[in-house]
């Protein structure tokens, strides 16, 4: 079940932390009237990556998406947001050093961006803008599985890039969850195309399908984006940067 909120960034956060509940942070984030605030939390290696992105504008959008992230891990542990380890796994997975329990992800796309956190499951998140792709065909025989690419032949021309999408995001969040990102290959997470939230496959390292669970999240026209976590996702709590 998804439960709808709007709320002010961080507002009412520990009242709706629970230990069934995701939260899923979005919103944009073309607004960087806080970027000197959230470059001042970074830590040391956050600091050095948004360093190196010499796009003005995309490095913006990385400082304000990992400042956000520490205040609202802030609030669920009640630390200072610059006080907070944030570690990454070999595969590149960030995790929290002191409190592993408290899973998160996020993902950006132009000015979307969306945060997920929960307790005690892996999860992973993804989000997409439409745009429009000439070489469609081939990134679908590439990254869907035999039943994946048989379902999207048979869409309509209109369905097909909306399809497109909503298939990648999935995949994408699963890769995420599992912490080994696309190098454990899209094509190997098979999407059961009768059932949307269930896998008909995944790599075997990643244990039994039945175990991860996918939800599509709608969070605006032009916008795909979906959440994977190992656990049942009881309720989904979204709430909206303001």
């Amino acid at each position: 079940m998804i439960i709808g909120a709007k709320a002010l960034l961080l507002s009412g956060i520990n009242q709706v932390m629970n230990a069934d509940i995701i939260q899923i942070w979005h919103g944009t984030i073309a607004d960087d009237s806080g970027y000197q605030d959230y470059w001042r939390i970074l830590d040391a290696s956050e600091l050095a990556r948004a360093g190196k992105i010499r796009n003005d504008l995309q490095r913006k959008h990385y400082v304000t998406v990992h400042g956000r992230l520490r205040h609202i891990l802030s609030k669920m542990l009640n630390a200072s947001p610059e006080e907070i380890t944030i570690k990454k796994t070999e595969q590149g997975k960030p995790y929290l050093a002191d409190t592993p329990e408290l899973a998160f992800n996020l993902s950006h796309s132009a000015s979307a961006m969306v945060i997920a956190v929960g307790w005690n499951c892996q999860l992973g998140v993804d989000i997409e803008c439409f745009k429009s792709r000439s070489n469609l065909a081939a990134l679908v025989d590439k990254c869907f599985s035999i039943e994946e690419i048989a379902y999207w032949n048979m869409l309509p021309e209109t369905q097909k890039m909306p399809e497109f999408y909503r298939f990648w995001t999935r995949k994408e969040a699963f890769v995420k969850a599992t912490g080994a990102g696309i190098a454990l290959g899209l094509k190997r997470c098979v999407i059961n195309p009768e059932n949307f939230s269930k896998f008909l496959r995944v790599p075997i390292e990643c244990g039994l399908a039945s175990k991860w669970q996918l939800q599509d999240l709608t969070l605006g026209a032009g916008v795909y984006s979906a959440l994977v976590t190992d656990k049942i996702i009881q309720n989904i709590r979204l709430l909206a940067f303001d």
